[in-house]
């Protein structure tokens, strides 16, 4: 942004606010079966606490704060001695409902995000509108069961829960990939800098609900 200086006849930039956004929300959810606490910033350079007792899935989360730039903190305990499915499920829901909150009336940001991501032989494309909609639309073929012990089937089962709880439509697709690890890295890798995108002010906006209808 810039203001015109009228004695030197020169467009001068306007120094940056000293206020930091301050776009956070920390969620508790618990339940019978999982007690999930997520913290979340918005505004973060990528710090994650990430303990949900199912190592791949806490891999995952360190990708998404990374290249997200967010500032993470997930705490999760549940029914592991079933299996992994409710608190992978749970810690999805949260995490939706934290970005949410910290969203708030999604006032100024740029709304839309996308990103390719390549991983090797892996290629993801990720596409998200926060429209107030939920909607996924998942195209990942994951060729084995089992990523160490994380089922790969709770991949979609955790997008699922952030897109409902979020309000984010979701466009997931592969479009190269053999390696289930590979493919379900770059997938994270991909959301996180969509979400970056997404969530990012818009300078000519800031101050505007940024759809035609007034409301997310």
């Amino acid at each position: 942004m810039q203001t015109f200086d009228r004695r030197n006849d020169v467009a001068v930039p306007t120094p940056p606010s000293s206020q930091p956004l301050t776009r956070r929300a920390t969620v508790h959810r618990q339940t019978g079966e999982t007690d999930v606490t997520i913290s979340l910033t918005i505004d973060g350079s990528g710090q994650c606490v990430a303990a949900t007792g199912i190592p791949f899935l806490d891999h995952m989360l360190h990708q998404l704060a990374s290249h997200g730039l967010f500032d993470l903190e997930v705490r999760a305990s549940g029914d592991l001695d079933i299996d992994d499915h409710h608190t992978n499920e749970d810690v999805g829901i949260t995490l939706g409902m934290a970005f949410k909150q910290a969203l708030g009336d999604r006032k100024g940001i740029v709304r839309f995000g996308h990103f390719l991501a390549p991983l090797d032989e892996a290629l993801i494309q990720v596409a998200l509108d926060f429209s107030g909609r939920p909607h996924l639309s998942y195209g990942l073929d994951i060729p084995t069961q089992r990523v160490g012990s994380y089922d790969t089937q709770l991949v979609r089962e955790f997008f699922v829960a952030v897109v409902n709880h979020s309000q984010m439509t979701l466009h997931i697709r592969q479009l190269d990939g053999l390696n289930s690890h590979h493919i379900i890295e770059a997938t994270f890798k991909a959301f996180a800098r969509s979400l970056r995108m997404a969530a990012e002010v818009d300078p000519r906006r800031a101050d505007q609900i940024p759809s035609s209808k007034g409301v997310l």
